[in-house]
């Protein structure tokens, strides 16, 4: 009998909605307006978001839910243009941030030696310097732009990751079957692969997740100094640019819904993430 399920007074079941179930229906939710803004986003054309005049700082409204900007734009459009491109900029560096992590963080206790050092090093430099500085640095030497970003973001987004794979690496290598499958002659590449890599999985989703808000935080910060994308780009962090201007004299809207749908995202991120590591958590998965 499923441990949802509660008897009735009358013999029968009823669903006991708990923590599990609650957990599972806010991913599935959450993973759900991802993909929706990242669909409405991506089939929104550039000419949708077009100057018009007659509608030149409307307040929020039931015509504009967002209201509309100094030339007339409509800034929901706006923003959920923008929502998709930061989500697809936070997907590329988390992903890419993601394999270099689990590339190094398996490597270095596998072969030990220089090899360890030199990467825990890597991870001690990176950590050492703040993330924003470097991701100015890297994306000026890139030349801008989505390269520059994406770069930035990636380099300094693996080091968390590697470090919580690289301590459960260094377990692994004092299990037994581990040593036995030393001992029977199998190559450190064969263990990594075969052994390392499936039980570090858990490890690896939920700090994949995690890694995303901080991303897509990143890139619309860096954004917004005017060292990532374009200014042509509707990218939530040009939008945030160009409100400036206009808060003094009461456009409120123009930074308020922008810079709260990213905020939320990003806080649905971190949730998502925790609900994912109690899921795959053994001591809470079936609470």
């Amino acid at each position: 009998m499923n441990e949802n399920a509660v008897l009735r007074q009358d013999g029968s079941h009823r669903f006991s909605w708990g923590p599990r179930e609650r957990a599972i229906t806010a991913i599935v939710g959450f993973t759900a307006f991802i993909a929706a803004v990242l669909v409405c986003g991506s089939r929104i054309p550039m000419d949708s978001i077009r100057v018009d005049l007659g509608n030149i700082n409307q307040a929020p409204s039931w015509q504009h839910l967002f209201g509309t900007d100094w030339v007339g734009r409509d800034m929901l459009t706006r923003t959920v243009k923008g929502l998709s491109i930061s989500i697809r900029i936070g997907l590329l560096c988390t992903v890419t941030s993601s394999l270099i992590a689990v590339v190094l963080g398996i490597i270095g206790p596998t072969f030990g030696g220089r090899v360890d050092a030199v990467i825990s090093w890597l991870v001690d430099l990176v950590l050492s310097v703040p993330h924003t500085i470097v991701i100015i640095l890297v994306s000026i030497a890139c030349g801008g732009g989505l390269r520059g970003i994406v770069i930035g973001v990636t380099v300094t987004h693996w080091t968390s990751l590697t470090r919580v794979i690289r301590a459960e690496v260094m377990q692994l290598n004092e299990c037994e079957y581990i040593k036995v499958a030393q001992q029977l002659g199998k190559s450190k590449w064969y263990i990594s692969a075969k052994h390392m890599l499936p039980h570090i999985i858990p490890q690896l989703v939920v700090g994949t997740v995690l890694i995303f808000p901080h991303a897509i935080l990143h890139e619309a910060s860096i954004t917004f100094l005017g060292f990532g994308l374009p200014p042509h780009e509707p990218a939530i962090g040009v939008i945030l640019a160009e409100s400036m201007k206009y808060l003094t004299s009461g456009q409120w809207w123009l930074a308020f819904f922008p810079g709260l749908s990213l905020v939320l995202i990003s806080m649905a991120v971190a949730r998502a993430g925790a609900d994912l590591q109690k899921l795959l958590d053994p001591a809470t998965a079936n609470r």
